[in-house]
């Protein structure tokens, strides 16, 4: 399912035709190398010099700006690739990317601030600072405090669905990660401090820590340096200017930036000792098999992976390290930090694959293990996911589906991913090839809602009324909530 809108529609093609006389081969070993924990020095920055070009083109990345941290200071800031694939215009170091959810820190940051000036209590029910319910007629609001929402334990989903904000679980009783306690929380500290979020974190955070490329909202100046946003096909999109803040992922920053606010966490630099330790301290295992997890409880908790107050920590062999990741759809940022060791490693990029090559960026940057990487399931740019899109997008869906054959009889590309590819190719005009890939999902996912509903959404824009309708109804039949089918097929029984 997806809102794009298409033209035209390639007849449908019997998987069994594609992939029949075919021999499944085995598992081949994954390509990513072991490197040593180690500290960043003058061969690490000449390995990043020449292996992140390369990844980029790999990934297909546009850019990207990173960060390294050593002795708890900035050591190297630097700009790869291009900030915008239109204009050629290059990644360097004041350019302004979005910081997606690396926001949370920061803001949490600045909440743990207002504690050590006796302002805010961790512990108190939230709702006792508002002068009115956040929600109406669940008495577990009450229950959530600031320290549930810093680890997530509101029971708040991520974002709230149309139909309005509701308490999943009893707050505190486990990890789901919800963006939408982050707001809660903020219209808790604006209450408290008299101010706008931007104005007071401007004030706690970014002015004292010399982050002065930094803004929850969008800054005039920020025009002439802002990285754009690119699709998993390396395109230009549109780039948002957040008016408004939403401390959960509007911040709008720079790698440097960035790194000075590591500095702060590894300095303990604004911060009363005891509240830092509290905030780099595990409050809270994650639930292994999820990160938004409101309708699931926990068979295991994670025995590496944990969560602080606003950001999550790994236990590994090299010790604990903070962690958080970023995704804004088009913009991806990732940041790891060590405090025993002092260094770390902050990283934007400004494409949809920009996570898929985090993992080998960070062995050359600090080694070591990133248990976390594993928890937040992003395909590698070399897994056959990444390579069927890939391929899909340069030689067509044809090609990729040959060349992938025993990976999709195994199962090894999801169907999350074939969906993606699918509208990959709706992105770049590639008609064809789409519907192919779409019709593909349908034969290998058969009891999937989604897939016949992206189907009917591509048939419905190429005029094809009566198959549109029929893959909308058997979306519907799969899943009689799917609200997308059920207002499309009104429109389309009315024309």
């Amino acid at each position: 399912m997806n809102s794009w809108r298409w033209l035209r529609v390639l007849p449908f093609v019997s998987l069994s035709a594609i992939l029949s006389g075919f021999v499944v081969r085995a598992d081949t070993p994954s390509n990513a190398k072991a490197a040593a924990f180690h500290k960043p020095d003058k061969t690490t920055i000449a390995e990043l010099e020449q292996q992140v070009p390369v990844l980029l083109k790999e990934g297909t990345v546009p850019g990207a700006s990173l960060a390294l941290i050593r002795g708890g200071k900035t050591y190297w800031v630097h700009g790869f690739g291009v900030r915008d694939a239109k204009s050629g215009q290059p990644v360097v170091e004041d350019t302004i990317f979005e910081a997606a959810s690396l926001s949370k820190p920061v803001f949490a940051y600045g909440v743990l601030k207002l504690v050590d000036q006796g302002k805010l209590d961790l512990d108190a029910p939230l709702s006792k600072y508002l002068p009115k319910p956040y929600i109406e007629g669940d008495p577990r609001l009450d229950k959530i405090t600031a320290r549930y929402v810093l680890s997530h334990r509101t029971g708040f989903p991520n974002w709230r669905p149309d139909a309005g904000l509701t308490i999943h679980f009893t707050p505190g009783e486990r990890f789901s990660y919800s963006g939408e306690g982050f707001v809660y929380l903020q219209k808790v500290v604006e209450q408290i401090t008299g101010e706008p979020l931007n104005q007071y974190m401007t004030e706690a955070v970014f002015a004292p820590l010399g982050m002065h490329n930094s803004s929850y909202v969008w800054r005039p100046n920020f025009d002439a340096l802002t990285a754009m946003p690119h699709n998993a096909a390396g395109l230009v999109g549109d780039k948002g200017k957040p008016k408004d803040v939403n401390v959960a992922s509007s911040l709008q920053t720079t790698a440097g930036d960035y790194a000075l606010f590591v500095e702060a966490l590894l300095d303990g630099k604004g911060l009363k000792p005891d509240t830092l330790r509290e905030m780099e301290k595990p409050q809270i295992a994650v639930n292994p098999e999820c990160t938004n997890c409101t309708e699931t409880a926990p068979k295991e908790l994670s025995k590496s992976v944990f969560w602080g107050l606003g950001i999550g920590i790994q236990e590994t062999a090299q010790g604990e390290s903070l962690w958080h990741w970023g995704d804004n759809g088009e913009f991806k940022a990732y940041v790891v930090a060590y405090p025993k060791q002092k260094i770390g490693v902050v990283v934007f990029l400004d494409g949809e694959n920009g996570l898929s090559i985090i993992g080998e960026l960070l062995q050359t940057a600090i080694g070591g293990q990133q248990p976390a990487l594993g928890w937040v399931k992003y395909d590698r740019y070399d897994s056959p996911s990444m390579q069927f899109a890939k391929t899909a997008r340069e030689k067509g869906a044809t090609e990729a589906i040959n060349r992938f054959r025993p990976e999709l009889v195994r199962g090894d590309i999801s169907e999350n991913s074939i969906n993606s590819t699918g509208y990959q190719l709706l992105a770049t005009k590639k008609l064809q090839d789409s519907i192919r890939i779409f019709q593909l999902n349908v034969e290998l996912h058969p009891q999937s809602w989604n897939v016949y509903d992206s189907l009917a959404e591509a048939y419905m824009n190429d005029g094809e009324k009566v198959l549109a309708i029929q893959n909308y109804k058997k979306s519907l039949e799969l899943n009689p909530k799917n609200g997308n089918a059920t207002e499309t097929l009104k429109k389309l029984d009315g024309n």
